[in-house]
């Protein structure tokens, strides 16, 4: 990587950005020391700080490769809010006796769905990845530590050890960050998967250690079969929902499991107060308001991402007139409800609980208006930054939980989940250069800043003021399926740059098997995949590796981008916006400024394309086609794809007889 000097002045804004916010943060360290409420938030407070740290190190580290695994991991480590719901119910009933209890069933069951379905279509993913020459696995070994850990808190919980549940507790935090961090590389995430199910394992069994220890008998063992029945019922229907999800489905299904994990937590924040009410102290009322508000724009705004993304709901951006005064009118609207919440149920009068109960229910119905509202305003464009920012959302509801139930386990693990939605959230507007304000609140009036400044540049050849005049050739040149194909067998080096398009036509298959028959005749073949390409952070990465592409040949943009000068052919397939170079040209662009892969500068670009005329998601048009080096193919990308490989056979046949016409019969496989 290039290292980058700047000037006095950069130096010294840089070291003052750096002051500020040491400034910033040291002023809300002193906000929540005077504002901490007893010893038990100021510990939270710690693990939530310590949590966070270390949850920003491991996610830093890991592949972007790797991002849709890390999502899948992440998504399903959240379903421990199934721990809230299980306090929720109460030793002695078979079945929920009252609404909180019923909340705190609904919580389990889709909690369960969560944790079952996420972990199972992060095994499908990453086996993806795995090579025929990778060393066997033994993964089924580490059920013995799980097994023995929990057995050692069973039986001390039994014992009368009251902090068995607390220690083991803080392992399985240590487990999931650690399973996390292990998504560094292909090599490690498979077992990095297995630590993840292995720390939640062991926390469902501190939960019920914990249950135990509060109350221990008969009763309670009834109350561990109303959860292991509703758990089953959930991993039922986790593992039936994921075994037929495929890398095309993959941003959908993490959406509606992340709506999951915004109900539960809503639920159980919703169920606690109304079981413990007014005896609750400032502290968790606060992380109710918190837990119920992040859970239900969570479990909307999902909801309205799977929608779009299922292809239910259109995907241009639905918003009300003055959207974000209307916005602006309902955050503020869950505050001040919020602060009501906190007064009424502190003031000790009669029907106070009642009262806040409606206060958090109108709380709840706000919140999630706004979820939907936020996310409809949103186009298509923006899609993987809101997958990123949902995944975000639903560590802090988790977050808020645990500090609702004053549990060390969820304010870590929510803390990891919430920065890790947060840091992949801000490498995907890096990658777009889009501000992330301006996604957060539904595509508002907050612009990004371009990262490139061109002067005098006019789109007016009649503008005699600008000192270049930008002009634009909408002559293209149309190639065919045979000159690609003999263009691509001439070629000693080839990138092949896949979009969303290739996902949609299901064209990794062909795609792959054209990579494998130039591999073979000794053409250097590799692939270069844009961060934000496909409908969520490594989308592409694992459709390849489901078509059996290794990963050692597919590289990111920063690790090709310098290679293209040296690429005889650059083979694009249903990208636009992210190989565009009006992004670097073109200040006045909408992309101005968003990181691209340089294919323009490849000896010859052969661009596979439905149709000439339709822009790309950002809604502008690619100089690129049109250049004297890019040749279009135009029609649909699975045919065309599937007709060049066939091409590339026959050329590869015809090439074979005439060196050897005595073996004409000879077919080219891959």
């Amino acid at each position: 990587m290039t290292e980058i000097s700047l000037n006095p002045e950069e130096q010294l804004k840089s070291f003052q950005d750096s002051r500020n916010n040491a400034i910033f943060l040291a002023l809300g360290v002193l906000l929540v020391g005077y504002c901490s409420p007893d010893p038990s938030f100021s510990a939270l407070i710690a693990v939530f700080a310590l949590s966070s740290f270390a949850g920003q190190q491991v996610v830093w580290g890991v592949s972007p490769a790797l991002h849709s695994p890390l999502m899948a991991v992440t998504n399903a480590i959240s379903g421990t809010t199934a721990i809230g719901g299980m306090f929720l119910l109460k030793p002695g009933h078979l079945v929920p006796a009252d609404v909180s209890e019923w909340l705190g069933a609904i919580s389990i069951l889709l909690s369960a769905i969560n944790i079952f379905g996420g972990f199972s279509v992060a095994t499908k993913m990453l086996s993806l990845f795995k090579r025929p020459d990778d060393p066997i696995e033994y993964f089924g070994m580490y059920k013995w530590p799980v097994g023995v850990l929990s057995a050692g808190v069973i039986a001390g919980s039994i014992s009368g050890y009251e902090q068995m549940p607390v220690i083991a507790g803080a392992g399985a935090s240590v487990a999931c960050i650690a399973g996390i961090g292990s998504l560094s590389s292909q090599k490690t995430a498979r077992f990095g998967n297995v630590l993840g199910m292995g720390g939640v394992a062991v926390a469902v069994v501190t939960t019920l250690s914990s249950l135990w220890i509060a109350n221990p008998g008969s009763e309670t063992l009834e109350l561990f079969s109303l959860i292991g029945g509703i758990s089953a019922i959930g991993s039922l229907i986790g593992l039936s929902v994921a075994s037929k999800v495929g890398p095309t489905e993959l941003p959908q299904t993490v959406a509606a499991f992340h709506s999951l994990v915004g109900v539960s937590a809503a639920l159980t924040s919703l169920g606690e107060y109304m079981d413990k009410g007014s005896s609750m102290g400032t502290g968790a009322i606060l992380a109710t308001y918190f837990a119920t508000a992040i859970g239900s724009i969570t479990a909307t705004g999902s909801l309205v991402a799977f929608f779009k993304l299922n292809g239910n709901l259109g995907s241009k951006p639905i918003a009300l007139p003055n959207k974000d005064v209307w916005n602006g009118l309902a955050l503020g609207s869950t505050v001040v409800l919020g602060v009501l919440l906190a007064v009424v149920s502190s003031s000790g009068d009669a029907g106070a609980e009642d009262t806040g109960a409606l206060l958090l229910s109108a709380i709840t119905v706000i919140s999630g208006l706004l979820g939907a509202h936020l996310t409809l305003s949103i186009g298509a464009a923006d899609t993987p930054v809101v997958i990123t920012v949902l995944n975000s959302y639903s560590g802090w509801a988790l977050c808020a939980e645990g500090f609702l139930l004053s549990n060390p386990l969820l304010t870590s693990v929510g803390a990891l989940i919430g920065f890790s939605g947060a840091i992949l959230t801000q490498i995907m507007c890096s990658s777009m250069n889009r501000n992330v304000l301006s996604v957060i609140f539904g595509g508002s009036s907050v612009k990004a800043t371009p990262k490139v400044e061109l002067k005098g540049i006019s789109d007016d050849p009649l503008d005699t003021t600008a000192s270049i005049v930008k002009t634009v050739s909408t002559d293209f040149r149309e190639t065919d399926v045979t000159a690609a194909a003999q263009l691509l067998i001439d070629a000693k080096t080839v990138v092949i740059v896949p979009g969303y398009g290739l996902a949609v036509a299901k064209a990794q298959y062909a795609i792959a098997e054209i990579a494998s028959m130039l591999i073979q005749q000794g053409t250097t073949v590799r692939f270069g995949i844009h961060p934000v390409a496909g409908r969520m952070p490594g989308q592409l990465n694992v459709l390849l590796a489901e078509a059996g592409v290794s990963y050692d040949i597919v590289m990111e943009m920063e690790e090709i981008n310098d290679d293209f000068q040296e690429t005889d052919v650059t083979l694009v397939i249903g990208a636009s916006d992210t190989i565009n170079s009006d992004a670097e040209d073109d200040p006045n662009s909408a992309i101005a400024g968003m990181p691209v892969l340089q294919v323009w500068n490849s000896k010859k670009v052969i661009a596979l394309k439905r149709k000439m005329g339709s822009a790309g998601y950002a809604g502008v048009d690619n100089p690129v086609f049109y250049k004297e080096n890019t040749e279009m193919l135009l029609g649909d990308a699975k045919e065309t794809v599937s007709n060049l490989r066939d091409s590339i056979k026959e050329l590869k046949e015809a090439e074979q007889e005439m060196k050897n016409p005595y073996i004409s019969n000879k077919k080219f496989e891959p």
